[in-house]
């Protein structure tokens, strides 16, 4: 019987051709280094419309990223046919390094994590102050996910003219977080999206909230009108608003300079992926009274140095305080 070698230079040898008709796989994989560069705007069903040059791209994933998914925020390197026409499919072949990753878990004991958004700077939690009720313990979670993040966190309360602000401001005071209240009657004469976008300027801003708090009417007064969503209303009997909003969805402010991404609304926020130990570094000033802290310890124990770091007036009280409440909040399960 006839044998070859690897590298033969016989000219009498018949290619076998593949029998799936493709072309023979291999490890070199190409550089692409004229991809073009983009955004991911929405990814729905394996099809991903991303900005190119100011063009509304349509693309799918190339095969050799493998299970690597490109997700809303992401900048990408795309190939093939970046003209935006109608039936047009570009190829992303590249996914750039993300600045942060926002994540949640379906619950607490849930291994799976679902990643939101990529690249974001800020993260502005909406609540509603009545129809439905303020959940303290949801905007707990997602100020959380926020710190692991590296997210600067925004709370904006919607509905102001049926509940008053007075009892949730208190109760985040301490936390020294920016805020902003609106009405309905302020989304609806734009004085609410004026206030927000001070908020927003320059900066990729992720909104997530509870269905039905009026996350998406808000992000619709904040970019132009031919980018605006459909909107639901909530239940009267269960209080729950409709997941109107399916998929997340990058969109330009307008005139400013910056991007709101509107998330579906959310009814728990896990966080089975976050290390209780990563929850500090939100907070710089406490980090160098960890020194003296024993190994493994929880910031919430006897032995814990930040209680002697506090007493010398090195930090805040009320710092260790939030701290040690997000620390209980990622500790106890979801309950509501």
């Amino acid at each position: 019987m006839r044998r070859y070698g690897k590298h033969t230079d016989e000219d009498d040898i018949r290619s076998r051709p593949n029998r799936k008709g493709n072309r023979p796989r291999t490890n070199i994989r190409p550089k692409h280094e004229d991809a073009a560069e983009g955004m991911v705007l929405t990814v729905d069903r394996g099809r991903l419309t991303c900005l190119v040059d100011g063009r509304i791209v349509m693309a799918m994933k190339a095969r050799e990223l493998g299970r690597k998914a490109a997700i809303v925020g992401d900048r990408v390197a795309l190939v093939g046919d970046l003209s935006g026409q109608k039936d047009s499919l570009a190829r992303i072949v590249r996914i750039e390094e993300r600045s942060s990753v926002l994540r949640r878990t379906a619950d607490d004991d849930d291994p799976y994590e679902r990643v939101v958004v990529a690249n974001a700077d800020q993260l502005a939690i909406v609540t509603a102050l009545a129809d439905p009720e303020p959940r303290p313990r949801l905007i707990d979670r997602c100020l959380v996910a926020a710190y692991d993040a590296g997210l600067e966190p925004l709370l904006v309360l919607t509905k102001s003219d049926l509940a008053s602000a007075d009892k949730i401001l208190e109760l985040y005071g301490d936390l020294d977080i920016p805020y902003v209240v609106t009405s309905r009657e302020e989304l609806e004469n734009g004085d609410a999206a004026d206030r927000v976008r001070e908020h927003l300027d320059g900066r990729v801003t992720a909104f997530v909230g509870h269905s039905g708090v009026g996350k998406t009417t808000l992000v619709n007064a904040l970019v132009p009108e031919d980018r605006r969503r459909t909107t639901g209303h909530v239940n009267a009997v269960t209080g729950r608003g409709r997941h109107t909003t399916t998929s997340a969805l990058a969109l330009p402010l307008g005139d400013e300079e910056g991007w709101v991404i509107d998330t579906p609304g959310v009814r728990s926020f896990g966080l089975a992926h976050i290390d209780p130990s990563r929850v500090i570094h939100a907070f710089p000033e406490l980090v160098p009274g960890t020194e003296g802290c024993p190994r493994a310890c929880s910031h919430d124990e006897q032995d814990c140095a930040l209680d002697a770091w506090v007493a010398e007036g090195h930090a805040d009280p009320a710092r260790l305080y939030s701290l040690r409440r997000l620390l209980a909040t990622r500790e106890r399960t979801e309950g509501d």
